[in-house]
């Protein structure tokens, strides 16, 4: 589905990520740990084309990222839905109208069931018409959520969905990552929040991984 072989990534002259191999199997669900500035964002980037490697391979559903054209490495990446820690919204449209952006983008029709349904499901169904300025935090990064999933990828890749959430709100766009692990999706989470790993890690089979000294790490059981 996604492999990354012997990956680097240099900024500057320097390295930041050396020797990387992964394979996110379908199904599978991830945690990616390290501490700040440690290359976290810049390896989940690498695992959606964002980002090309400057060393190694990157296969995306079989397909070398660096062989692929602008168009197609954009249809690609139409199977990995990204939620961003800091999650941005135009805001003259809709809770609504920012979720359902991602259907326009790609000339794609909006099913007003479908978008309904996808609201119920991250408990926004009363908000659909408020602003992204009236939004709280956790209200924000369940719509970043909803707009992540709503082209129904294949992967969802989230960095640091919570890391601005209180613990009850964590736990429940965790949750909703369960749900969507549960039913065939591919998850990786890139987090700090160890309680957090430990937490989801009693309901999911999931491989901790850990960012070190430009490597890549199977992190322990004891985690």
């Amino acid at each position: 589905m996604i492999e990354l072989e012997d990956v680097a990534m240099s900024y500057g002259g320097g390295e930041l990520l050396a020797e990387m191999t992964l394979k996110l199997v379908p199904g599978s669900f991830h945690f990616l740990t390290g501490p700040s500035g440690a290359g976290k964002t810049t390896f989940m980037k690498l695992c959606y084309g964002e980002l090309m490697p400057t060393a190694g391979r990157v296969t995306l559903f079989g397909a070398d990222a660096r062989a692929m054209g602008r168009d197609d490495l954009a249809l690609l990446r139409r199977r990995v839905g990204v939620v961003h820690q800091d999650c941005q919204f135009l805001d003259h449209l809709s809770l609504a109208e920012n979720i359902a952006l991602p259907l326009a983008v790609a000339g794609q029709s909006v099913n007003a069931g479908e978008l309904k349904q996808l609201l119920g499901w991250v408990g926004l169904s009363a908000r659909a018409d408020a602003l992204p300025p009236e939004l709280s935090g956790g209200e924000r990064q369940r719509a970043a959520l909803a707009r992540a999933v709503i082209q129904s990828p294949d992967v969802i890749i989230a960095d640091e969905p919570t890391g601005n959430l209180d613990w009850e709100m964590s736990l429940r766009l965790l949750t909703l990552l369960i749900e969507l692990n549960k039913m065939g999706k591919t998850v990786m989470i890139a987090t700090h929040d160890l309680t957090l790993i430990r937490s989801v890690k009693a309901q999911v089979q999931a491989r901790v991984l850990r960012i070190q000294n430009r490597r890549l790490h199977l992190a322990g059981a004891d985690l």
